[in-house]
Formats: structure tokens, C-alpha cells, sequence
């Protein structure tokens, strides 16, 4: 299975990013290529991509605070996202590690690209926060 790993520090505290990450409605926001998150419920959500607004892709959720990780599998492609937050001098440090099942190992390239702009993201707007 092709995975991969990403990383970048923000200058924000673990629980403004902890806000911004736990927080599915705030996917938009930051994370590159989703258009809309609908249908909360305790086991997950609904994320629709950018311009795709009839493409419902099921995501289950889990998380733990204390060990600050939240991890993500869309139910229609079987990716598997994991981030997680460690506190570092002057910020947080905030990793992605994906999971890419082989059917879906061409796109491997694009998750890439998508995770390093969305992690930019989420610290450029957790640092806001601050």
C-alpha cells in the first residue's frame, strides 16, 4: 500500500489546532480540495469535494485528545488519513500520515500535493487564531 508522510510547524498552541482539526464543519476551511461537510454523527461525517456537490464520500472518525491524533478513512476510497500534533518550541508541529489502498495507488501524487497545501493551511489559520 503506498503511504506517506507530511509535516509543518505552526505558531499556534496544540489546542487552537486541536479546534480547527477536531472540528469536521471547519474541513472546508483548510483542507485542500473539500467543498462542504455535511451530516455529522458520532461515528463520522459527510464530505463532499469541491465541485462536486452531488458526491457524498462517507468519512468515519476517530480521535484522541490525549494523544492529540485524528484519523479519518473516507468509506468510498479507503484512504486513511492520520494527523496528529506535538508541541514544539514556538508552536506545534502538525504531521499527516496517509494510507492509500492499492486501487486507489494512482493517486498517490495528488494526495501528496493535497496534504502539504492543507497542512500549510491549517497552520496558517491556527496561528490566526492565536
Amino acid at each position: 500500500m503506498p503511504e506517506f508522510d507530511d509535516s509543518v510547524i505552526a505558531a499556534a498552541a496544540p489546542e487552537e489546532v486541536w479546534k480547527l482539526l477536531y472540528d469536521p464543519s471547519r474541513f472546508p476551511q483548510w483542507w485542500a480540495g473539500v467543498g462542504s461537510v455535511d451530516s455529522r454523527t458520532d461515528a463520522g461525517f459527510t464530505l463532499y469535494p469541491e465541485g462536486y456537490p452531488d458526491f457524498p464520500m462517507p468519512q468515519l472518525v476517530s480521535s484522541d485528545p490525549a494523544g492529540r491524533t485524528v484519523t479519518i478513512s473516507c468509506l468510498v476510497s479507503d484512504l486513511r488519513f492520520e494527523w496528529r500534533l506535538r508541541p514544539v518550541a514556538g508552536g506545534t508541529e502538525i504531521s499527516a500520515h496517509v494510507v492509500i489502498p492499492p486501487a486507489e495507488a494512482h493517486r498517490l501524487a495528488a494526495q501528496t500535493a493535497t496534504i502539504s497545501a492543507s497542512l500549510h493551511r491549517l497552520a496558517t489559520l491556527a496561528a490566526e487564531s492565536e
